[in-house]
């Protein structure tokens, strides 16, 4: 089968076609065609080398970790999914990913696709969607009523989490350019600040709740527009453990685990109307489509997901 891989780290230059085994399934597995997948900042981190420590894989490594296709093949212990079945997944971090025409998953990470999603759409929600479902739900534990400030509203996690907490009835603040606010607001942000001109640290406070994804600066200030007793979560730094201590902040560093039922839920929502997936642009699965689409992801101006179609 054709794969996009890299055979070492390095910059974009590494990323090259080429022809591989399509990949043998365990009794727990399907084989899923590829019909489309994303591109996400694990991808071109792995890519340069600067996760190896955490995630050490054998080259070559097919990068990407999020799918919709069609199941071609099932394990012999796989119950609930059948050849044939429409799906999304964020797979397991395995060196055989998914930019490529066959990838294996397994049973418990699997979501059925809706027939009125479509498969770029549906290849858009995995990471990000699954990173604000499981910062709002299993750690900020968001009730109706609360407010909740987003940093990073018009990245591919804070878009899936404003829909999210609106959903909850949440009220959402979040940070973004101005350029963004319209499209935020029509997402369901009720207030957006902008980073460039205003510090949302001088105008906001008695916060029950922050989502993080910008790390630094941004991060050690969240702490102070909390009440006592509020929580934060962020996917972009470590915890100051102090500082959450002292108004006694319930504060966690989170890492994505994939799970089937809740992106069951969370396509759910999508096939309903009730969140929105929003994609910056299609690329075609090609060398030349593969290394455009790792350039607009490291820009990080892209509005929405980045997604490549077979």
């Amino acid at each position: 089968m054709k794969a996009v891989v890299i055979d070492e780290y390095g910059d974009r230059s590494k990323l090259h076609m080429t022809n591989i085994a399509i990949p043998e399934i365990e009794d727990d597995e399907v084989l899923v065609e590829v019909k489309a997948t994303s591109i996400n900042p694990i991808d071109w981190k792995l890519r340069e080398g600067n996760l190896q420590d955490n995630i050490p894989l054998k080259f070559p490594i097919v990068l990407g970790w999020a799918v919709a296709g069609v199941i071609t093949r099932t394990g012999s212990a796989v119950q609930d999914f059948h050849t044939g079945d429409k799906i999304l997944a964020r797979p397991d971090l395995t060196n055989r990913g998914t930019y490529a025409e066959y990838t294996a998953v397994k049973e418990d990470k699997l979501a059925k696709l809706p027939d009125n999603v479509s498969f770029e759409d549906a290849a858009a929600i995995p990471l990000a969607g699954l990173t604000a479902w499981q910062g709002i739900y299993d750690n900020l534990k968001v009730e109706k009523g609360q407010t909740v400030l987003m940093q990073g509203g018009a990245g591919g996690v804070g878009i899936f989490a404003i829909q999210i907490l609106k959903h909850i009835g949440a009220k959402v603040i979040t940070t973004a350019s101005a350029k963004n606010a319209d499209f935020l607001k029509s997402l369901g942000a009720d207030q957006v600040i902008d980073y460039h001109t205003d510090d949302f640290s001088e105008v906001l406070n008695d916060i029950d709740a922050v989502f993080d994804t910008i790390g630094g600066e941004t991060l050690a200030k969240s702490y102070s527009v909390l009440k006592d007793g509020g929580s934060l979560v962020t996917i972009a730094g470590g915890i100051d453990q102090e500082l959450a201590d002292a108004k006694h902040i319930d504060a966690n560093g989170i890492w994505l685990h994939p799970n089937g039922k809740q992106l069951t839920e969370l396509v759910d929502l999508v096939s309903r109307g009730i969140v929105k997936v929003v994609i910056d642009s299609v690329h075609p699965f090609s060398e030349e489509g593969i290394v455009k689409a790792h350039e607009i992801s490291e820009s990080h101006h892209a509005k929405g997901k980045i997604v490549v179609k077979m």
